[in-house]
This record gives structure tokens, C-alpha cells and sequence, in this order.
């Protein structure tokens, strides 16, 4: 079995990220605010919805370090926001897709009843997670969009197994990764527990800077994977901004 991490005890932070951020704040646990790190209207930039509008708000802190994120200025704490208010700017925002991003959404339990207030409105919600905390309080009708880390992310001990037993044909299954061990972990992963039956889609990212499009390219076509090769459209479209995207 290739697909087991050893779990590791951590407190401190990781690549020079800061300390993890478990618990944003009381405001955010026991009220309908949200610390949120931006909202903004863009080009969907990942996954089987890539190409179409989509406002995304992305809810701050996060409770992994992982070794390429890039968006570390969504780690920590946000701006508190009311549900109404977030709901209210992605209405003046615009139609069609509303992704649910972070930092970790799942952290925020604040988060689940604007997930059902967006579908309530008729909006299709999207939720991207990490896939380290529990996904089975999530609203049936959300499109989840899970993460499985490999091990070069420094965050692999942290994947939650248990989650897959929870995913459904409309969720979708992210690996980045950074090099050849990385890929050979997600290959034997995707294989030996059927990932490509369990969701929609089994997506496999290069990480930016550390795995070449074609290098990852050329391996998924040699091992006739039944994955889709991810990349950041939003990323190729702006290369100069870190925000907004």
C-alpha cells in the first residue's frame, strides 16, 4: 500500500506560512458572521466547471501549511462578515456559480448555513476543501470539490480516509502535486481504492514551479489514468495577480 502517510503531531508553522490557525474566532462559531479573505467574480479557473463565471468567497484561516499554497494571505483572520451580507454581495456580484473557498471552509460551522441559503436562492455552490476535516455535514446539493494531499505537500498524514466513503457523482477529487513520488503516490491511490467510481472527477494539478504541465502530461497518458489534467486557468489568464482570481 503506497497511499498511507505517517501521521506527525505539528504546532508550529510551516514555510514560513505562520502557525496553523485551527479556530478562527467566537464570533465566527457561535454567529451567522464569517471571517471572510475576499469575495470576487471571476473565470472559474479548475475542475469540470473551468471557463464559466463564478463568484467565489473565500473564508479565512486554515488549519494545514501545505507547501505550495498560494493563497497565504487567506491563512489567517479574515474580515467579519454577516451571512446576509455575503449573501447580498453575491447577488450584486452577479449570476450562475458560487464557489465556497478558503483557507478551509469547514472550519467556519457558520459556513454550512450559507451553503443552504445560496442553494435555497437557486445558485449552483461549489465547496473546495482540503479534505482534512469531515465533509458529511456538508448540504447534499453542494458540488464538493475535495483535496487528497500527497506527500509532497508536508500535509499528507493530514487526509481524512473517511471522507470518500461521503463523496457522490456530482464531488470531485484534486491531488497536486510536485514530482514524480508525488505522482506515483496519486497513481496508486486513484487505483487500488477506485477513485475515478467514487465521484465525478479525479483531477491531477501540477504544482506551479515544481511539476511541468507536460512532464505530468505525458505520465497520465503512459498509465492510461482515468484522471483529468488540471491546471489554473485563472492563473494563466492573470499570471500577475495573486488576488481577485
Amino acid at each position: 500500500m503506497l497511499f498511507h502517510c505517517q501521521r506527525e503531531m505539528r504546532t508550529g508553522g510551516h514555510c514560513g506560512l505562520g502557525p496553523r490557525v485551527v479556530s478562527i474566532s467566537m464570533a465566527g462559531m457561535k454567529t451567522d458572521r464569517l471571517e471572510v479573505a475576499e469575495i470576487f467574480r471571476s473565470i472559474q479557473g479548475e475542475g469540470s466547471w473551468a471557463g464559466l463565471p463564478c463568484v467565489f468567497i473565500r473564508l479565512a484561516g486554515c488549519n494545514l501549511r501545505c507547501r505550495w499554497c498560494d493563497t497565504p494571505y487567506a491563512l489567517e483572520r479574515g474580515q467579519s462578515v454577516s451571512s446576509s451580507d455575503l449573501v447580498a454581495r453575491v447577488e450584486k456580484l452577479g449570476r450562475g456559480l458560487v464557489e465556497i473557498t478558503g483557507g478551509e471552509p469547514l472550519l467556519q460551522p457558520s459556513a454550512i448555513p450559507l451553503m443552504k441559503r445560496l442553494l435555497a436562492m437557486g445558485r449552483t455552490v461549489l465547496l473546495e476543501t482540503s479534505g482534512a476535516l469531515p465533509i458529511g455535514q456538508v448540504p447534499p446539493g453542494v458540488h464538493r470539490i475535495m483535496d487528497l494531499k500527497a506527500p509532497g505537500s508536508g500535509e499528507c498524514a493530514q487526509n481524512l480516509w473517511q471522507n470518500l466513503e461521503h463523496l457522490t457523482p456530482r464531488d470531485e477529487l484534486k491531488i497536486v502535486m510536485a514530482d514524480r513520488k508525488d505522482y506515483v503516490w496519486a497513481r496508486e491511490v486513484v487505483l487500488e481504492r477506485g477513485l475515478d467510481r467514487l465521484c465525478h472527477a479525479v483531477l491531477f494539478s501540477p504544482a506551479a514551479g515544481l511539476l511541468a504541465a507536460d512532464e505530468l502530461s505525458a505520465w497520465i497518458l503512459e498509465d492510461e489514468l482515468p484522471v483529468r489534467l488540471n491546471l489554473q486557468l485563472h492563473r494563466i489568464i492573470w499570471p500577475e495577480r495573486d488576488r481577485g482570481v
